[in-house]
């Protein structure tokens, strides 16, 4: 056994986990039908467009999460707390690339995703999917971190991130992360913040329809939230509206508002 240095390309990710400690995280957790995302995408397919999982995901949760400025939010500081609330939902997705011979984890920023269409959403997702990120611009800053000496290159990501006017645009106000893609049902994440989206995979499950057991395509969605900004039952409305944006999702229309019944359940 040989003792080595961690590689320099996980630095990214280690200044992130010794900036969240202080996050107060909950979990919760539900199913979703995705009959109507599957029918969209395979007729998509079949016209020669294809879509990401994570991509409705994004386009749904963002119309969501605009509705709720309290999750829509950023905190800061120990005891004197001072939350931010931002206008527009900024994404970040976590990816699964390679560099400088390292597999490592890289976040994606899609901004405005309350105002982007699907289309729009997905090609930036191709975008980051597609390009090398040993020489995209997008992730210059990352390279540059992971040049720098350990203690240099925190104060630096410290100092970059911790205003909370700068951290929508560069940490996002909605992380979203998917193993889906394994045979991974439940993926519990924080990713820095306040609201934190885990997608599983989609499989055929026995559900209940008009007193009727059907097969039905079904994804378990986690949510993670930093209880220092929202409450539980915050979190259960978003989490609960973005169930109901998929299983009734249409790509020109908003999703839909539970009724002030099911609000109260």
């Amino acid at each position: 056994m040989k003792e080595q240095p961690l590689a320099r390309q996980r630095r990214h990710t280690l200044y992130l986990l010794k900036e969240i400690r202080a996050f107060s995280p909950v979990f919760l957790d539900t199913e979703v039908d995705m009959t109507r995302v599957r029918a969209h995408r395979t007729a998509a397919g079949d016209g020669g467009r294809r879509y990401s999982i994570v991509s409705y995901v994004l386009h749904t949760a963002a119309r969501v999460l605009v509705k709720h400025p309290d999750a829509n939010a950023a905190v800061r500081g120990r005891f004197g707390l001072r939350v931010a609330r931002y206008p527009s939902v900024h994404g970040k997705l976590t990816l699964d690339r390679t560099m400088g011979g390292q597999r490592i984890v890289l976040a994606a920023l899609l901004p405005n995703l309350d105002t982007a269409s699907l289309d729009g959403i997905q090609d930036r997702v191709d975008h980051y999917r597609e390009g090398d990120p040993e020489q995209m611009p997008e992730f210059a800053g990352v390279r540059a971190l992971h040049k720098l000496p350990w203690s240099v290159g925190l104060r630096g990501w410290r100092r970059a991130v911790r205003p909370l006017p700068a951290r929508a645009g560069l940490l996002g106000t909605l992380s979203v992360t998917s193993l889906g893609h394994r045979p991974v049902d439940g993926f519990h994440s924080v990713g820095g913040t306040t609201v934190t989206l885990g997608v599983g995979r989609i499989t055929d499950r026995p559900a209940a329809r008009d007193g009727q057991v059907v097969i039905a395509p079904t994804m378990r969605l986690n949510l993670a939230f930093d209880h220092r900004v929202i409450d539980g039952a915050e979190a259960a409305d978003v989490l609960a509206e973005i169930k109901d944006g998929l299983e009734t999702f249409t790509a020109d229309a908003e999703p839909r508002e539970p009724v002030a019944a099911e609000r109260a359940r």
